[in-house]
């Protein structure tokens, strides 16, 4: 990223625009189909720069991953705060807003899992693990405010319901894909509710 004569270089936000720059590129190309070498080229910085705030390629993919991350977890949260109290309502926000993602034209999956399934590496299964836990954590709230008999089940099958609508609508098509996702969720929490 140039910096305007007469400017002072912060790392902090050349880092930051270098993760933000590189986010939908990696995103879309996947994370070994852009070489080293057309990656600066594409975000205009320097080997020299890349290295210097990341180490690595593999350093800003972590970083990249890591924002990802941060950004879905936020999102996901707004939707679940901006539903009110009802669980129900909740759970049918989070699907909602998975439709939404899953309609635009740059929808690529999951890049959290996306990532795992192209490198089987400690770093990025580490940061895919913890990105997974932010959904689990968010999911087993839903069913705990449900109360739901066993929150920690209900989560981890709100879980799967949700990575497997995002697989399905990545690699199989999208129309209907998160309605029915939303569908299943709410009959599961309300059984949950029930105690059937």
């Amino acid at each position: 990223m140039p910096v305007p004569k007469g400017s002072t270089i912060d790392p902090a936000r050349t880092r930051a625009a270098i993760v933000e720059a590189a986010t939908p590129l990696l995103y879309e190309r996947g994370l070994d189909g852009v070489g080293v070498a057309e990656l600066c080229a594409r975000l205009g910085i320097s080997k020299e720069t890349l290295y210097r705030h990341f180490g690595t390629k593999d350093g800003l993919v972590e970083a990249v991953l890591e924002r990802r991350s941060e950004r879905v977890h936020a999102w996901m949260a707004a939707a679940v705060e901006a539903a009110g109290p009802d669980p129900a309502d909740q759970l049918a926000a989070v699907f909602d807003a998975l439709g939404r993602w899953y309609a635009e034209p740059g929808f690529r999956g999951c890049a959290m899992v996306n990532a795992a399934a192209q490198h089987h590496v400690d770093a990025v299964r580490a940061r895919t693990e913890r990105h997974l836990a932010r959904y689990l954590d968010l999911f087993t709230g839903i069913a705990a405010r449900a109360r739901a008999a066993d929150p920690d089940a209900l989560g981890r099958q709100l879980l799967v319901l949700v990575e497997g609508a995002t697989v399905v609508a990545a690699h199989h098509g999208v129309a209907g894909t998160a309605e029915q996702a939303r569908a299943a969720a709410l009959t599961l929490l309300a059984a949950a509710r029930s105690g059937t």
